[in-house]
């Protein structure tokens, strides 16, 4: 696990994203739109590997591609080594774009089927002029595909003749073309077995170890947060629920659903898996028609009047950070 340093290189200031939806009828005060994020503000340091955890459709794969502007938020803004990138104009934005990339979850939607290897990966680096010959562009490839551990040979080869987890070397290999600073991994390994999950992990640990990366890395599988990240940001229904370091959050939560979000990893040891849990009943609310309040006051066991009828703030107290009123 790298070292996380104290210069902040990312920062998510105040970040709304809404997504206007169309048909069945009108809807009651939301005006229409799906709320992705709401206010969501956090900062990654330069260096850590900083995870988003959460239930599918809280909103983490947006606040991913929100970060690198691949989305326009609806409000609210990004800072990347302290500039404002959503003021930034087109070929301002090109520029910066080589410090930060991508990795999709899906090896097998995220690269081109009629492009070979060598196209994939030297796509970047003929975009952005980074080689100035064909040769040097050649040799840069090669070295990609043994950093990622894809055999030179293979370099005229194309997607269908590769496995899952070699696709999505390829999509590292891609990533790293530009030597970017920021690589957002978004469920990178979801998509794979599980032998091939553990070196993907290894494989992303030793690069940035080796190029000082920083990691967003999002993922809905706890056990691979805990192995990989530094810090935990734990979202719920488009709100930050609680964020800090791994160890705080896996052995001492503060918030009620990173509690249940902890208790529902299943254990490995057979005789701990029917010990009594408490399971979260309820259905999520619908993003569309969030609840009034805590958002997750519906389905929060504890949840008094305040949770209703005010929306909790995030607290900071020991470099920890919660939103919730029974805290």
């Amino acid at each position: 696990m790298s070292n996380p340093k104290n210069k902040v290189l990312v920062e998510s200031v105040n970040l709304v994203k809404e997504f206007q939806i169309s048909g069945g009828g009108f809807l009651p005060n939301n005006k229409n739109v799906v709320h992705a994020t709401s206010n969501v503000s956090f900062q990654i340091m330069e260096g850590e590997t900083f995870a988003l955890v959460g239930e599918s459709g809280c909103g983490k794969s947006t606040l991913g591609r929100l970060l690198i502007r691949l989305l326009e938020p609806t409000s609210g803004h990004v800072e990347f080594e302290g500039v404002n990138i959503n003021d930034l104009k087109s070929n301002e934005m090109r520029e910066l774009r080589k410090k930060m990339q991508i990795i999709f979850q899906d090896p097998y939607a995220s690269i081109n089927p009629r492009m070979n290897v060598y196209n994939i990966i030297a796509e970047p680096l003929t975009t952005h002029k980074i080689c100035a010959t064909k040769e040097e562009t050649m040799e840069k490839v090669k070295g990609l595909m043994e950093k990622v551990g894809i055999r030179p040979e293979f370099i005229n080869r194309y997607p269908h003749q590769f496995s899952g987890g070699q696709r999505q070397r390829i999509g590292i290999a891609r990533a790293l073309a530009l030597q970017p600073k920021l690589i957002v991994c978004d469920e990178p390994v979801s998509a794979l077995d599980v032998s091939i999950q553990s070196q993907i992990l290894n494989l992303l640990h030793d690069l940035q170890d080796e190029f000082k990366l920083t990691y967003l890395f999002i993922s809905h599988d706890l056990s691979v947060v805990r192995y990989i990240s530094d810090r935990v940001c734990v979202m719920f229904l488009g709100k930050v629920c609680e964020i800090g370091n791994t160890e705080q959050i896996f052995t001492n939560p503060l918030h009620p659903y990173t509690k249940f979000l902890i208790d529902a990893v299943p254990k490995p040891d057979p005789f701990l898996r029917k010990e009594n849990k408490e399971l979260l009943q309820g259905e999520i609310p619908s993003p569309v028609n969030p609840p009034t309040g805590c958002r997750f006051n519906t389905r929060c066991p504890y949840a008094k009047d305040v949770c209703r009828e005010k929306e909790p703030l995030l607290k900071n107290i020991d470099g920890r950070q919660f939103a919730c009123h029974m805290v």
